[in-house]
Order: structure tokens, then C-alpha cells, then sequence
């Protein structure tokens, strides 16, 4: 099976959220039934890489699958990376339902390094006016 393409554009330290519906047919007719079925996604630097960051996935049946890359997740997270969904039925056998590129956009306003001079310094230095 060749998996669908989906792209992941993520702002870093945000929480995303991704919902899909897996379907047997093209037509969209009938669902993959996902009783019994382990779904897991990752986001690696590159195919065969290193894991940075494995995603929480829900399943709810028969075929939706939400993925959720959470803001501690996306905070270290590289510019650019692929992911994929990947689903194991109760026999071992793997399917890759959906893959593609990951594509973070750098943010402003970096709330982990405000806290963390707030907890090492015991204060935080208000900028001068």
C-alpha cells in the first residue's frame, strides 16, 4: 500500500490537533474497521532517523483516528522533518495509511525560556522603556 500524503505545517510550541478518517475504498464507502488495531504516528528528523517526537493518537471506532502533537512536543521539534501514521492489526501486519513532510515555522514569543529564567534567576528582567 502506498500511503496518502498529508503535510504537517506546525508553529513551534503550539498544540495541534489532526483528525483523519481511514477508509478501505478510494470511494470512501467503507471504513477500516480499527477493532483490535494499535495506531501509532512519529515525527523523525528524516525516514530512518532518529524519533523525535511520537504523537498521542486516539482511535475511536470504526475509523477515526485523532493525532496530537502537544506544545511541550512541538517545542522540540527541527524545521523540517517527515512523519507518518501507521496502523498493526492484531496479526503483526503493518499498513502506513498516511506520511509526509513536517514543516515548523519558528514562534516570537518563546514562553519556555521566559519561565525558565523566571525559576533559575528568581526574577525576570523587564525590558527597558
Amino acid at each position: 500500500m502506498i500511503p496518502g500524503t498529508f503535510a504537517l505545517n506546525i508553529y513551534r510550541g503550539d498544540d495541534h490537533a489532526w483528525r483523519f478518517l481511514l477508509w478501505v475504498d478510494a470511494e470512501k464507502t467503507t471504513p477500516v474497521d480499527l477493532t483490535g488495531m494499535t495506531v501509532e504516528a512519529e515525527v523523525r528528523d528524516r525516514p530512518g532517523g532518529a524519533v523525535i517526537v511520537a504523537a498521542l493518537v486516539t482511535v475511536t471506532l470504526p475509523n477515526t483516528v485523532d493525532v496530537v502533537l502537544d506544545h511541550d512536543k512541538t517545542r522540540t521539534l527541527p524545521a523540517n522533518g517527515r512523519w507518518d501514521l501507521q496502523v498493526t492489526d492484531a496479526g503483526g501486519q503493518v499498513s502506513t495509511f498516511l506520511a509526509g513532510p513536517v514543516k515548523v515555522t519558528g514562534d516570537i514569543t518563546d514562553s519556555d525560556l521566559a519561565t525558565t529564567a523566571r525559576r533559575t534567576s528568581g526574577y525576570l528582567t523587564e525590558p527597558a522603556t
